[in-house]
C-alpha cells in the first residue's frame, strides 16, 4: 500500500464539486480541507456528495480565532472550540483529522498539559488526529518538540517542516535531533518546501531552490521509512503550496510568481515518482 495524496482547498474559490472534479483530473487521491471552508458551509449536500463519490479526506481544525491564534484565547476556549468541530467532523467520516491548536507564547508546562487534555478528546472521538508542526502553536518550535512527545507517548503528528525552517532560520534535515525525534509520529505530511527565510519558495524545481527541495524530501523519506519498518503504512500526504503571504508576489503588482494549482499538480506528480513508488517497493519486501 503506498501514501495517499491529497489536493488541497486552502485558497481554493470554487465549489465543492468543482474541487472533486479538479483533484481527480490532477489524480490525487482526495481532498484536504477545513472543516469550515466556504466550499463546505455552502453545499447543504456536501457530506452526502463526499461519501458517494468515495473519496478520502482530510479535515483540518483550527483553534483560538483563526491560523494565527488570538493571544487572550484560553486553553480553555481552545478545548472548546476543538471538541465542537471535532464532533463535526465525525458526520463527514474523515480518512483523517489534522488539528491546529493551543499557542507557542504559552509556557512549556501550560502547552503540556493542554496538548494532553487536547489529545483525550481527540481519542474520545475514535477519529484518527494528528496534531501539526505549525508556526504560533504548541507544536510549532522545534527545539521544544521533544519533551513534548517523551510527555505525550499517543500524541501524532502531521508533519510540516516549511514552518520549523522559518522559526530555526535553517533547513530541516534528517540529522536534526527535532527530526530524528518526531519520525516515528508522523501519519500525515504537508508537501510544502520552505526555505531558512519563508515558509514557501516561489516553485519548489527551480534549481535556486533544489538544496530546500532535497531537505524536504529527505525528511519525508525518513518518516516513510519508519512507518515501513513499523509495518504501518506510510504518511498520507498533502502538496500544500498556497497563497495568504506564502506565494511570492511581484512589486506593485502584487501578481503571484506562480501557479499554485499547477505547483501542488506538479508536486503531486513529483512524489509520486520520488517518494510513493519506493514505499510501494519497500511494502512489498
Amino acid at each position: 500500500m503506498t501514501s495517499l495524496l491529497f489536493f488541497s482547498l486552502w485558497g481554493f474559490q470554487g465549489s465543492l464539486a468543482v474541487a472533486l472534479e479538479t483533484a481527480e483530473r490532477g489524480g490525487f487521491d482526495g481532498l484536504e480541507l477545513n472543516i469550515r471552508h466556504p466550499c463546505l458551509l455552502a453545499d447543504v449536500d456536501g457530506p452526502a456528495r463526499l461519501r458517494d463519490r468515495g473519496r478520502p479526506l482530510v479535515l483540518e481544525v483550527v483553534t483560538g480565532g483563526g491560523y494565527v491564534p488570538e493571544l487572550g484565547c484560553t486553553p480553555e476556549q481552545h478545548l472548546a472550540e476543538l471538541g465542537d468541530q471535532l464532533h463535526r467532523c465525525a458526520d463527514l467520516r474523515p480518512h483523517r483529522v489534522t488539528v491546529l491548536t493551543g499557542s507557542d507564547a504559552w509556557p512549556l508546562a501550560r502547552q503540556t498539559s493542554f496538548l494532553a487534555e487536547a489529545l483525550a478528546l481527540a481519542e474520545a472521538t475514535g477519529l484518527a488526529v494528528s496534531f501539526e508542526t505549525h508556526r504560533s502553536r504548541c507544536l510549532g518550535m522545534p527545539w521544544t518538540i521533544a519533551p513534548l512527545l517523551e510527555a505525550l507517548p499517543g500524541l501524532r503528528l502531521t508533519a510540516d517542516l516549511s514552518h520549523w525552517c522559518v522559526v530555526a532560520e535553517r533547513l530541516m534535515t534528517p540529522d536534526l535531533e527535532p527530526v530524528q525525534v518526531m519520525a516515528d509520529r508522523v501519519d500525515h505530511i504537508h508537501a510544502r518546501v520552505g526555505h531558512a527565510q519563508g515558509p514557501q519558495v516561489s516553485h519548489p524545481f527551480a534549481p535556486e531552490h533544489a538544496g530546500a527541495l532535497a531537505a524536504h524530501l529527505a525528511c519525508w523519506q525518513l518518516f516513510s521509512e519508519r512507518a515501513v519498518k513499523r509495518g504501518v503504512p506510510p504518511p498520507s500526504l498533502t502538496p500544500e503550496f498556497g497563497p495568504d503571504g506564502y506565494m511570492p508576489t511581484l512589486p506593485f503588482t502584487d501578481q503571484p510568481v506562480a501557479d499554485l494549482l499547477a505547483i501542488n499538480t506538479a508536486m503531486a506528480q513529483w512524489l509520486r515518482c520520488q517518494l510513493l513508488a519506493g514505499d510501494s517497493d519497500k511494502l512489498r519486501s
